[in-house]
């Protein structure tokens, strides 16, 4: 029969809210608080302890790396989908004699509010534009072809 090492007692003392934390936890887990406490300093006086952490902080950065790496994909898209609709705007619309300027300056307010509405239902619903384009490129080299739609459906 193995023989146990008879476990030494320590006198702790823990502020209130990290005792109740510790009682919470022990009475979810059904284990004595002694035996978390226990497992608690283990973990913390680990020699792998360091190399855990620094795991986690690496994992950690790596996640925010490719988050950066989409969302400045993302404003390199919008950038040029600008320019590109400035480019042909400017390329295909001529310039209003001034009686059709105001009238066409009237309207622009109202033009513009259902253009907000328009892409604030699109914007609350999806897909959103950057996934219809990824989609898109992707349909070629699988030998699909994907229409990208930029109308409100709503």
């Amino acid at each position: 029969m193995a023989s146990r090492k008879k476990k030494t007692q320590i006198s702790v003392y823990l502020e209130p809210d990290i005792m109740r934390m510790l009682s919470d936890y022990a009475a979810r887990r059904d284990q004595s608080m002694s035996l978390i406490a226990e497992a608690a300093i283990a973990s913390f006086l680990s020699p792998d302890d360091a190399e855990r952490r620094e795991a986690i902080l690496a994992k950690r950065l790596d996640q925010l790396d490719r988050r950066m790496t989409r969302l400045e994909r993302d404003v390199g898209i919008a950038v040029e989908t600008l320019a590109v609709f400035i480019r042909f705007w400017l390329a295909t619309t001529p310039a209003l004699p001034e009686p059709a300027a105001q009238a066409a300056r009237a309207k622009a307010g109202e033009r513009y509010e259902a253009f907000v509405t328009a892409l604030g239902r699109r914007l609350a619903k999806g897909p959103k534009l950057r996934q219809e384009i990824s989609e898109d490129i992707d349909a070629p080299e699988r030998g699909m072809s994907q229409a990208i739609t930029l109308g409100d459906s709503g």
